[in-house]
């Protein structure tokens, strides 16, 4: 199973966006999985459920941060490898869903009990969410190949 599949199967089980992304990369960046999960908990539904930025995009932030991130304050070689891997995720993100935001790419208020029923009935989380889980582990791994 390939690990952008292993990020959309822990997805549908259960773990928000974030986490799933995060938690599809535990293993190889030697961090423990109860870490991830709780690191990414409130990251989920474009932020505590606001719908701003995308839990997918966030959770791969995350990642990014970890494999290109500062290991010495004020480094700013690694400073500006970090930013330039957020920049071309967020690129290649948008070039795929035209957004980052959460409530752009789902079309609907996960906050209201019409949003709620629209989401599941519509299998927004399976047809939209699960897609773009699948997408920022793709392009995480592009940018770390």
């Amino acid at each position: 199973m390939s690990r952008s599949e292993n990020a959309v199967d822990l997805f549908l089980s259960g773990y928000n966006c974030a986490q799933s992304l995060v938690l599809s990369f535990a293993d190889d960046l030697k961090y423990s999985k109860e870490l991830a999960q709780k690191m990414a908990a409130g990251f989920g539904g474009g932020m505590g459920k606001q719908q701003e930025t995308c839990g997918a995009v966030t959770g791969a932030i995350m990642v990014l941060g970890i494999l290109k991130g500062e290991e010495v304050n004020n480094n700013d070689e690694l400073k500006a490898s970090a930013y330039g891997a957020v920049k071309e995720l967020i690129r290649d993100f948008v070039a795929e869903y035209k957004t980052t935001q959460c409530s752009e790419l789902i079309g609907c208020d996960l906050n209201t009990p019409e949003g709620s029923e629209k989401f599941k009935d519509d299998k927004i989380m399976e047809n939209v969410c699960a897609a773009c889980v699948k997408k920022a582990v793709e392009i995480v791994e592009k940018l770390t190949a």
